[in-house]
């Protein structure tokens, strides 16, 4: 249950974020209204995570996966490019989190 609650609050994350940049900065209603509940339920679910997963590690899965989430999010609504060095990092990033989920004695709180 507690991923599922880290994974909500991820694609909470990432849904809040493509919608801050489709406010244009607050300008347009509904997507504001994305963003203001995206952010609300992902704060929410992290917030039901942290009572059974260490928060070094609940935080470093949750900005990880949402770093490449949104990424991805970027280049297909938003039609953003990313260069291989971004490519790379984002790599790295899921490097780490699957270290940590799959070795580290952290995550199994």
């Amino acid at each position: 249950m507690k991923y599922l609650f880290l994974f909500i609050a991820i694609i909470s994350e990432v849904i809040a974020t493509s919608a801050l940049k489709a406010s244009d900065q607050f300008s347009r209603f509904w997507p504001s209204v994305l963003v203001v509940v995206g952010y609300a339920s992902a704060f929410y679910f992290l917030s039901l995570t942290l009572k059974v997963l260490n928060m070094g590690i609940a935080y470093a899965i949750w900005s990880g996966v949402g770093i490449v989430l949104i990424s991805i999010a970027g280049v297909v609504i938003y039609k953003q490019k990313l260069d291989l060095p971004a490519v790379l990092g984002m790599a790295l990033i899921i490097a780490g989190v699957l270290v940590i989920n799959l070795f580290s004695k952290s995550a199994a709180h």
